[in-house]
């Protein structure tokens, strides 16, 4: 994988209402962010003696735990809930890891995951706790500051557990503090959403997204603690505002997943910003119907 990964003006059609740059993690050879935080996580558990790794994911966090994994020599076991993306999985299984389906959702696969773990006695990989992971997504933003001949208005980012945000919100407040830091979760997952409003971890009974790279029901409090301070503003959009993004990304030549979608169904809210927009597109692994119903009927997702 070339670094760093481009940032391209955005096809004309696909947003015109203020300069449009897409950040495009999904060029990675497994279509998604994710890896930057898992290579150098991976790394660290090897250095100290790991031989095998454990992790729950929705999918794309376990597919870059199963690269990384596969690159480093360690063995790697992927708890996922019921209902998991059918192609995020079948990622997985191709790059060498061993799939376990545990609970309807991540936060119970993620508990069923860490008891296995501490039986086993071997590290338990949870996305959004390493510190590794959050320097690995400070790198998209040096990048973006590398990238583009001037300071960017705003940067734009779809947030699940939050660790990328908060990589990402660091690294501007030292390279460009006078960049908006903008996050984006689904309405119907706003768990990070409630608990940056309230500083501390909220409680949410709603996850019911189609955007599973935002579906979070447990906010992580290492998350909410690194949210603090570096995000200027936290939006919600809805499952139909997504499935239309999605819609408009593919109208454009661009496949992307739901999560990918949010930064982009966001940008109306954005009236005030001046200068250039940057929006993370943050992963294209999205099931073949799923993608299909979005861009051919995107009324039948919730408001």
């Amino acid at each position: 994988m070339d670094l760093p990964t481009p940032l391209e003006r955005a096809p004309a059609g696909l947003y015109d209402a203020l300069p449009l740059y897409l950040k495009r993690e999904d060029v990675h050879e497994l279509g998604a962010f994710k890896w930057r935080g898992a290579l150098p996580t991976i790394q660290a558990y090897r250095e100290r003696g790991a031989a095998a790794v454990v992790t729950a994911s929705t999918g794309n966090h376990g597919a870059a735990v199963a690269w990384a994994s596969r690159q480093m020599g360690l063995r790697a076991m992927v708890y996922a809930p019921a209902g998991a993306s059918l192609a995020k999985l079948s990622l997985i299984d191709g790059l060498g890891a061993e799939i376990r389906i545990a609970g309807t959702d991540l936060d119970f696969a993620k508990d069923e995951g860490k008891q296995f773990a501490a039986d086993a006695r071997v590290p338990f990989f949870e996305d959004g706790i390493e510190p590794t992971q959050y320097d690995g997504y400070g790198a998209i933003a040096d990048e973006i500051v590398d990238q583009l001949a001037e300071p960017p208005g705003a940067v734009v980012v779809p947030v699940g557990n939050g660790a990328l945000a908060a990589g990402i919100g660091r690294t501007l407040q030292r390279r460009s503090p006078a960049t908006l830091v903008v996050a984006v979760a689904a309405k119907d997952a706003p768990v990070m959403a409630l608990s940056f409003e309230a500083r501390r971890p909220a409680e949410s009974d709603r996850m019911a997204t189609f955007a599973d790279g935002l579906a979070v029901r447990v906010a992580i409090p290492e998350a909410v603690r690194a949210l603090d301070g570096v995000l200027d503003r936290f939006l919600l959009v809805s499952e139909r505002e997504m499935a239309h993004a999605v819609g408009t990304y593919a109208r454009a030549g661009l496949r992307v997943e739901g999560a990918a979608a949010a930064a982009l169904a966001a940008l109306p809210r954005l009236t005030d910003v001046a200068g250039p927009v940057v929006a993370l597109v943050t992963g294209r692994n999205i099931d073949a119907e799923l993608h299909r119903r979005a861009v051919e009927e995107p009324e039948t997702f919730p408001e």
